[in-house]
């Protein structure tokens, strides 16, 4: 069964923690069996205190191995470099090794940016304040400006409620999408969000561009057109487009573009789908125009993508489950 190991630093976000904890929790209970098992260590060999001052207690001291992770998260906050432990760098290295997916919320992408674990070029996300100082100390990591992001065997997430989105993902890769989709629901939480929405986007609280997302989000598959979702908003076409503009400096078409390809990116890094049935998941009519836009957009084609994600051995073939918890 896979197994996950969080990893606290001080004055980690607790809501981060509570969700990837919740969600795996979540998940076992949908699966009506103990699917999922995890962990929690500390930076500090004891009590972690959270940023909102409660403390954990950690379920395994030191960095000695127990059982083989799958997924190993490092959950950091504020000055995420202060705490650097002897151990933690053998601990997550090894567990690279083992083909564990090295993960990090909040500003835990800088951490491993510093412990020499993120590979050059690698997409990661972390929280948008932290943006600048990754950028100065690695300018060979590429910072995304996305909820979450999964390249390769990193994992990354902004932090609060994008943790979710993350778990999710990784679950969708780990048993299936239509499982993790479930898990969503169980959650209250609704569909699993693409993991390029905008951390921060001017209009986030314009009611309006906020029904214009759920619709989009709603017709992934067959998109709908801009005159026929601002029918559905009481607005013109000219009057949506001038709105989008204003507030977020993109246009419907363009907003509604990037999530389709934001879609079929994680689709590529989390599942066996063929790049065929990825492009008409996300609303393409042929594998040559979504490999167009797919490339205008990120630089790279939809095969690349997916054979940098899982190699030569394919998504289907990768491994799934460790030995339980003894």
């Amino acid at each position: 069964m896979p197994h996950t190991c969080f990893i606290l630093h001080p004055r980690f976000q607790m809501l981060a923690y509570v969700l990837a904890s919740e969600t795996l929790r979540i998940a076992n209970r949908r699966a009506g069996r103990h699917l999922f098992t995890w962990e929690t260590r500390s930076a500090v060999s004891g009590p972690v205190a959270a940023s909102n001052g409660r403390e954990v207690l950690p379920d395994v001291s030191g960095w000695a191995d127990t059982v083989d992770a799958d997924l190993v998260v490092v959950m950091a906050g504020y000055e995420p470099l202060a705490v650097r432990p002897q151990g933690l760098r053998s601990y997550l290295s090894r567990a690279a090794r083992r083909g564990a997916i090295l993960g990090g919320v909040d500003t835990g992408a800088l951490l491993l940016a510093s412990l020499g674990l993120l590979p050059e070029g690698t997409r990661v996300v972390l929280h948008r304040d932290a943006h600048a100082e990754l950028r100065a100390a690695f300018p060979e990591i590429a910072v995304d400006d996305g909820i979450y992001a999964l390249d390769g065997r990193i994992l990354s997430a902004a932090g609060g409620t994008a943790t979710g989105d993350a778990m999710l993902a990784w679950i969708s890769g780990q048993v299936s999408p239509a499982f993790a989709e479930a898990v969503a629901e169980d959650m209250a939480h609704g569909s699993i969000r693409p993991s390029a929405d905008p951390q921060s986007v001017r209009g986030n609280d314009d009611p309006v561009l906020r029904a214009m997302r759920h619709l989009m989000l709603a017709h992934l598959d067959h998109p709908l057109g801009i005159g026929a979702i601002a029918d559905s908003l009481g607005l013109s076409g000219k009057a949506l487009r001038g709105r989008c503009l204003r507030l977020t400096g993109q246009t419907p078409s363009a907003l509604y573009l990037r999530t389709r390809l934001s879609h079929a990116r994680d689709l590529l890094h989390s599942t066996a789908l063929t790049v065929t049935e990825i492009a008409f998941a996300t609303g393409f009519g042929t594998h040559a125009s979504f490999s167009r836009s797919f490339r205008a957009a990120y630089g790279e084609t939809p095969s690349s993508v997916r054979k940098e994600a899982f190699g030569a051995v394919g998504p289907a073939l990768l491994p799934a489950s460790r030995p339980p918890l003894a």
